[in-house]
Formats: structure tokens, C-alpha cells, sequence
């Protein structure tokens, strides 16, 4: 069982931000940004690749309600998804990152020329 699915079982602690049937948002424990938060589907789903329109269409709105419940919406956020080993995904469990609370940079791709992959 992964990591995820064991906050969603209880059976790992997390500080949540919204719950509903389909879905957990709660606090990443690294955050890269004054607000960082994970959302995530209750159901298993490895990864962007796996997920069906009909749980996008329902994460959309829940994403959108993040944004409300941690007062973004208006400022700004930025909402990324990792999708395998060269996207970064880390935990093999489809997860959101929502980010805000500050002008957020863009630089953690700038370790990566892109003349090493021409």
C-alpha cells in the first residue's frame, strides 16, 4: 500500500485542509511554497496517465475549492502534477501540488540544459 493510501486509511497522520468522498487536500510535509498542499483521489490511481476525465472533471472543482478554502484564488497558485520517474513523480499515487501564497519563481528547471538533450 503506498504512502498515500495510508493518510487516506488513517493510518499515517495528516494535516487536511478539505475532505469530501472522492477526494483528500492536506499540507505537504516539504512545502515549496508558503502554501503547499496535495490533493489527491481517494481511489488508487498511479498517475496522470491512469486517470479517467470523469475523476479530472471532479478534481477540477475540488482543486478550485482549495484555492477558496486557503484564500489563493485571487492572488494566484500554481497547480502541478508529476507523471513518472523523468516528470519527478515520487510517490506512484496521483497527487497534485497546489502552490501560493507568495510570487512564485520558476527555477527548479534550471538545472537542466537543454543542449544535453539535443
Amino acid at each position: 500500500m503506498c504512502i498515500f493510501c495510508k493518510i487516506i486509511n488513517n493510518e499515517i497522520p495528516s494535516n487536511i485542509v478539505l475532505e469530501n468522498d472522492d477526494f483528500l487536500a492536506f499540507h505537504d510535509i516539504n512545502p515549496k511554497a508558503p502554501i503547499h498542499i496535495l490533493a489527491i483521489p481517494k481511489k488508487h490511481v498511479e498517475s496522470f496517465n491512469d486517470v479517467s476525465p470523469q475523476t479530472m472533471e471532479k478534481m477540477t472543482s475540488f482543486i478550485q475549492d482549495i484555492a477558496k478554502e486557503m484564500n489563493i484564488q485571487d492572488s494566484g497558485y500554481r497547480v502541478i502534477t508529476n507523471i513518472g520517474e523523468n516528470g519527478g513523480q515520487e510517490v506512484m499515487h496521483l497527487h497534485f501540488h497546489i502552490l501560493g501564497g507568495a510570487k512564485l519563481a520558476w527555477t527548479h528547471l534550471s538545472d537542466s540544459n537543454p543542449k544535453d538533450f539535443l
